[in-house]
């Protein structure tokens, strides 16, 4: 009997292992898909709804920013997605979840308390969102080997900006050909529909076609997993120049950070206000198509330049392109072009600096996550990366009120100051990212 139950796993596994190896094609490309749309829904497309809806620039600012709140606590919950239950079950459950929430957000806005339901709804599908992540991220480790995790990560990226123009380009494209024929509510209220069927779709899709995890992930250390949860942070604290990579998380993007949240705002608002008075269809095929486009190659051009010469080379230059380029608000808000082409391509010039920028934002991250709790590390890193996009975020709706457009996008020139400086201290080794460089970072 013993060697039955012993050939029967050896069945089990061998089977197992011949669909992780098949099925990747299947999945990777939906997961991280559905990784994305929900993201860009929740942060971005959420404010164009809620424009649509004539709430103020300072509303929406100060709302929309606290989305960002469970992708910075997301560190607090990551230990019992990887212990409790199988990857495989929360990425089901919270796409589920997710389509589920986007429903009630379509099913609320014909109530009276629109404003304060949706809030709430968009606030639980971010922590769902961030949930999501981190199992579809720590899934992707567990099931695919070292091979195949290198070979498919161009794979997963691209399919995460496919969401990103579906989420704030076709998306808003969509709801913008909605608004000409129904009334505003009606027409998110599609939208939000068509987003949930989506979601649901694509979970049942992979109830079907994800493969099976061989077990759960065991405790950090051999101690007690409390005391080993606890040790992550301590480690991640005790890190030398630990400061120094807080200040640089959170002030890189200082300035980007008020401009992500504002200039869509801009291109929407009426010309009588200081906006450019476009549709909410134009604006989409503005930021999800030409923007977008714009900003995949100049994260791949980064990332080129990156691994042929090393990072230390280039995040100067990076620096410089993801922040000189916002002075190209300055001059749309002062002389308000009507060309569509022109405003494109001053959009286009943004995007391509921010994509480029990025990447040496990307690294760096990298580079503080390095040493013992790399993934747990990571995930402390971009908590506190989404903390550096949500409290800005949070005031730019206030600071653009009380200064008016042309002001506001000097202000956001001058937030890119300390970005430059934070760098100048910044602790980084020559040769750090270049191709088969092996980096032995300080802890």
């Amino acid at each position: 009997m013993q060697q039955e139950h012993s050939g029967a796993q050896k069945i089990d596994q061998t089977q197992l292992d011949h669909q992780n190896n098949t099925r990747p094609w299947f999945w990777i490309p939906t997961l991280y898909f559905t990784e994305g749309l929900p993201y860009f829904a929740i942060v971005v497309l959420s404010t164009f709804m809620y424009k649509s809806l004539g709430l103020s620039n300072t509303e929406i600012a100060f709302y929309t920013a606290w989305f960002y709140l469970p992708w910075v606590i997301k560190p607090l919950w990551s230990p019992f997605v990887v212990l409790y239950r199988t990857k495989r079950f929360w990425v089901i459950t919270m796409q589920l979840l997710l389509g589920g929430g986007l429903a009630c957000v379509a099913l609320s806005l014909r109530l009276d308390n629109y404003l304060t339901l949706t809030l709430v709804v968009f606030w639980l599908l971010a922590f769902s969102s961030a949930t999501h992540d981190i199992a579809a991220d720590g899934y992707y480790m567990q099931v695919l080997d070292k091979g195949q995790q290198s070979f498919f990560v161009g794979i997963r990226s691209t399919f995460y900006r496919i969401a990103m123009i579906t989420g704030q380009g076709l998306i808003v494209i969509f709801a913008g050909k909605l608004e000409n024929i129904y009334d505003v509510k009606t027409a998110w209220q599609l939208t939000m529909v068509l987003l949930s069927l989506i979601l649901i779709g694509v979970a049942i899709y992979h109830a079907f076609i994800l493969p099976k995890e061989q077990a759960v992930e065991k405790p950090l250390t051999s101690k007690s997993p409390l005391v080993g949860y606890f040790e992550v942070f301590k480690s991640f604290f005790r890190k030398d120049y630990v400061l120094l990579f807080i200040a640089f998380i959170l002030l890189y993007r200082l300035g980007e950070a008020q401009l992500g949240k504002i200039a869509g705002l801009f291109m929407l608002d009426d010309r009588s206000a200081g906006g450019l008075g476009l549709s909410t269809e134009a604006v989409g095929f503005i930021y999800g198509t030409v923007g977008v486009l714009a900003l995949v190659i100049g994260g791949i051009l980064g990332g080129i330049l990156v691994s042929r010469h090393g990072l230390k080379k280039w995040i100067w230059w990076m620096a410089i392109a993801i922040n000189l380029p916002d002075v190209l608000y300055i001059y749309m808000a002062y002389q308000q072009p009507e060309n569509t082409l022109v405003i494109q391509t001053l959009v286009a010039i943004e995007q391509f600096g921010y994509g480029f920028g990025f990447t040496a934002f990307m690294m760096y991250l990298i580079y503080i996550a390095e040493g013992h709790f790399k993934t747990a590390h990571y995930a402390i890193a971009t908590g506190f990366m989404a903390m550096g996009m949500m409290i800005p975020g949070m005031f730019s709706g206030w600071i653009q009120d009380k200064l008016g457009y042309p002001h506001f996008f000097i202000w956001v020139m001058i937030a890119t100051i300390p970005a430059f400086i934070i760098i100048y201290f910044l602790p980084l080794e020559d040769d750090f990212g270049r191709a088969n460089n092996r980096n032995n970072t300080k802890k």
